[in-house]
């Protein structure tokens, strides 16, 4: 008797970790929606650009440390030329590579919108998927911190074009320059050797960001010798002396009833600083800015906790939040949160 070939599997019929499928309802609002933030940034004069899903890594400033694997953080492959190649995890890269392949087309300051797909391979969880849409606005070559507050101004707008109601959000403003400011007056941050204590600085960033989550308490103790969970993990601190950390500390207190008052009293915490300076005095200016406009404390302030993780940011930054409560799965309340942020980066189309 003849035998027979062992019968093929079918292939399992499911959507890959990390990325979803979108049906009816769910994609004719999320385009309703798109539309509605189109029409605010139209207002304000972005035009739109559609670039490549597809960038060089070179142009998104990753670097493959294994020639063997995709880098840690984008899907990348090897092109036949031996060129790395890879989908697009952000829409501001892209900008900065079209401004330098088109700077000699396009208006001074250019102002664009961008719409799309991003794609990040990080480990996949509640939330966070590994395919999702970003609605980008940015202006190329305006130096003043004008078209900060306007950014500002535009995307409390367009929150409210979608539907979120004024009191459900708030647009929260720091400075990176004052942060570093701060740092220099801790004694973490030397100007004049900026790559000293590179380590120490990004552990403190890293509490700031986590004040929401862990309180003072949480922060003050990785601020110093480091801090250990519920679970027992225990996370390495900056290492920072008392004094140190106290004017970190004073730093995140320093949010006053109104932006002048936050302002004057983060001024007061810089010490010599020019660096802090500069950055106290744009965020005066973006306060009044927003004042002048009817943009008050209940859509737009400034708040010194707004760190924003991305390295490029060299200025302003800011952030959106959902202020309303949801229910989790289990029916527990809890924040919506972020939903929008971003900042100035004065040199990425340099890079």
């Amino acid at each position: 008797m003849a035998k027979t070939d062992k019968k093929q599997p079918r292939p399992k019929a499911e959507t890959p970790k990390g990325f979803r499928d979108y049906f009816g309802a769910e994609v004719t609002e999320r385009k309703a929606m798109l539309d509605r933030i189109a029409e605010v940034y139209h207002l304000y004069g972005f035009e739109a650009l559609e670039s490549s899903g597809v960038e060089t890594v070179e142009a998104l400033g990753k670097f493959l440390p294994d020639v063997d694997r995709p880098n840690e953080g984008v899907f990348a492959w090897q092109e036949d030329d031996s060129g790395w190649v890879a989908l697009r995890y952000d829409l501001t890269a892209p900008l900065a590579r079209v401004y330098a392949q088109f700077r000699n087309y396009l208006p001074t300051p250019y102002r664009r919108y961008a719409m799309g797909p991003v794609w990040r391979n990080e480990k996949p969880g509640p939330g966070r998927f590994r395919q999702f849409y970003q609605c980008d606005a940015d202006t190329v070559g305006a130096p003043t911190v004008a078209a900060d507050a306007e950014i500002c101004s535009m995307l409390s707008d367009a929150l409210e074009a979608v539907g979120i109601d004024r009191g459900d959000y708030v647009v929260k403003v720091n400075n990176r320059k004052v942060l570093n400011g701060v740092m220099e007056a801790a004694g973490v941050l030397d100007p004049a050797d900026p790559d000293l204590r590179a380590e120490e600085r990004g552990i403190v960033l890293r509490a700031i960001d986590k004040l929401d989550r862990l309180g003072d308490d949480g922060v003050r103790a990785l601020l110093g010798a480091g801090r250990e969970d519920a679970s027992g993990d225990f996370t390495k601190g900056a290492g920072l002396g008392d004094e140190q950390a106290a004017i970190v500390m004073g730093f995140l207190a320093a949010r006053g009833a109104t932006g002048a008052d936050t302002v004057a009293n983060l001024r007061g915490l810089i010490g010599g600083s020019k660096t802090g300076a500069d950055g106290v005095a744009e965020l005066e200016q973006i306060a009044d800015l927003m004042a002048a406009q009817g943009y008050g404390p209940d859509r737009v302030e400034i708040d010194p906790a707004v760190v924003r993780g991305l390295g490029y940011y060299t200025g302003p930054v800011f952030e959106a939040e959902l202020t309303f409560e949801i229910t989790d799965e289990k029916g527990r309340p809890r924040q919506f949160g972020s939903v929008a942020g971003g900042g100035r980066y004065d040199d990425l189309v340099k890079r």
